[in-house]
């Protein structure tokens, strides 16, 4: 079944790809990746927060997708690659793909010429749900390195 997009034309359901594209598709994304890699240099910069940001659910022993992100994401940034994907193996994977996004970024705003995926939403949404659950059970498997106290790296 194809739909229409803003512009009326119909929709191909199946994934495309060019590198002529005029225009962004989405620069929200672009700049939250951006915002996202500052907040990493910031991070690798100052060190972990002093605070406390874990939610009510982590002192019950119930991890989330999430857990070990921010020390993950410290750790990436200081090189210690290993590490990080104990703590969180997401994380590395949401800088790297947030460095490809400012990249493309850059090189469309500085050619005129985008970079420009269609990947259907039905496939992007099954694989995003897969995904988060096969990493909220790995989390979970790894309470205890979670809940244990940071003794940096």
């Amino acid at each position: 079944m194809s739909r229409n997009d803003s512009s009326g034309a119909p929709r191909d359901s199946r994934f495309t790809m060019s590198l002529t594209s005029d225009r962004p598709e989405s620069p929200v994304w672009t700049w939250l990746a951006a915002a996202g890699l500052l907040g990493a240099i910031v991070l690798a910069i100052a060190g972990l927060p002093s605070i406390d940001i874990h939610g009510p659910l982590h002192y019950a022993g119930i991890m989330d997708p999430f857990c070990g992100a921010t020390r993950s994401v410290y750790l990436t940034m200081r090189g210690q690659w290993e590490n990080a994907l104990r703590y969180n193996p997401g994380a590395p994977l949401l800088l790297v793909v947030a460095a490809g996004s400012v990249l493309r970024g850059a090189v469309g705003w500085w050619t005129g010429r985008w970079i420009y995926a269609r990947v259907p939403r039905r496939a992007v949404v099954a694989v995003a749900i897969a995904l988060g659950i096969a990493l909220a059970v790995r989390q979970q498997s790894n309470a205890a390195l979670l809940t244990a106290p940071w003794t940096g790296g």
